[in-house]
């Protein structure tokens, strides 16, 4: 398989994701399962060395639930995320009762998985999986973008072994030096001014990062 990352000419690219539509897709397996959304493998019928993960969300539920703002913010702010270390989105579809996310695939699993299988990480590993996040981040917060849910489930390793942030449903674009009051994350990982409602910025990814340092160092 030839990994959707495999990068095309910028222009050829766009002109490539522009006009394809789902119709142009076959799905292979289902390789996750949510609460109200799934991912599929799906392959380019024209291409079947061109495959990628296709997230699948239930309108209704994303209504009921208010999490229409979440899911604009994310489609916004993944649209733009050209970096190495970031879960690519190619584009997005939509039908009376789904929306559809194209997306990198990724098939190392999460690296919640890999740490749950060895118990923890030498230092060597976690230096490595601690820089390609530290990449991520970077990129991000030089755009003024927080985002706030940073663990092991959100880590996904593509078939060369580096690790790429994905699910940016909690990220926010804030601008660069402001500072946002929503509280959201995962309870674990939390900042402490989030907790407090003292209002937060990209330092909470780094009180986030203090942890999952700890945590991949002593599977605790």
């Amino acid at each position: 398989i030839v990994f959707a990352g495999t990068p095309l000419p910028a222009p050829a690219e766009t002109d490539f994701f522009s006009s394809v539509s789902l119709n142009d897709f076959n799905i292979i397996c289902t390789l996750g399962v949510g609460g109200f959304s799934r991912v599929e493998l799906v392959q380019l019928k024209s291409d079947t060395n061109r495959s990628f993960a296709l997230k699948v969300l239930k309108k209704r539920h994303i209504l009921d639930t208010s999490q229409q703002g979440h899911i604009l913010s994310e489609r916004r702010i993944m649209i733009e995320a050209h970096s190495p270390f970031i879960i690519r989105l190619y584009r997005t579809f939509r039908d009376s009762k789904y929306l559809y996310m194209l997306l990198e695939v990724c098939l190392g699993g999460e690296l919640w998985t890999l740490l749950r299988d060895r118990g923890s990480f030498d230092d060597g590993t976690t230096r490595f999986y601690t820089g390609c996040v530290i990449e991520a981040l970077a990129f991000l917060h030089s755009r003024g973008i927080i985002y706030r849910d940073l663990k092991p489930e959100n880590i996904i390793l593509d078939h060369r072994g580096y690790a790429k942030l994905a699910d940016f449903g909690f990220a926010k674009k804030v601008g660069l030096g402001k500072k946002t009051w929503t509280f959201c994350g995962t309870p674990e990982y939390v900042a402490p001014e989030i907790i407090l409602n003292k209002g937060h910025d990209s330092s909470a990814d780094c009180w986030s990062l203090g942890i999952l340092i700890y945590e991949l160092l002593s599977g605790r």
